[in-house]
């Protein structure tokens, strides 16, 4: 038998749904103190987890909220500049899960 491979679960800051690891925005308070959008999980530093939903973000990226999480202090300008990142983020994943699926005509060769 086929082990299957372990999938890390995380939970988003804000509605505390618990999902892959992979499926959710990695925000990082590096070493150096700043903060950054971590892509593919694996800075150094304290990190914090948000789902793709735009709600969320909005939740989520309240300093409070966001200093809470990643035990340090966070600034306003700071999370000015993540609010426009993650939600390019966003933005970015909704467009490609629409063009990524394809109509049914087209899976039917009708088109």
């Amino acid at each position: 038998m086929k082990r299957r491979k372990h999938v890390p679960l995380r939970s988003c800051i804000a509605c505390r749904a618990k999902l892959p690891k992979r499926e959710l925005i990695r925000v990082v308070s590096t070493p150096e103190g700043t903060l950054e959008i971590d892509p593919k999980g694996k800075r150094a530093g304290r990190g914090a987890y948000l789902c793709r939903k735009q709600q969320c973000c909005e939740i989520a990226l309240q300093p409070g909220r966001l200093s809470q999480a990643l035990k340090s202090k966070v600034g306003a300008t700071e999370v000015a500049a993540l609010k426009a990142s993650v939600s390019s983020l966003i933005e970015e994943a909704a467009f490609e899960s629409q063009t990524a699926s394809p109509s049914v005509a087209n899976t039917q060769g009708l088109a």
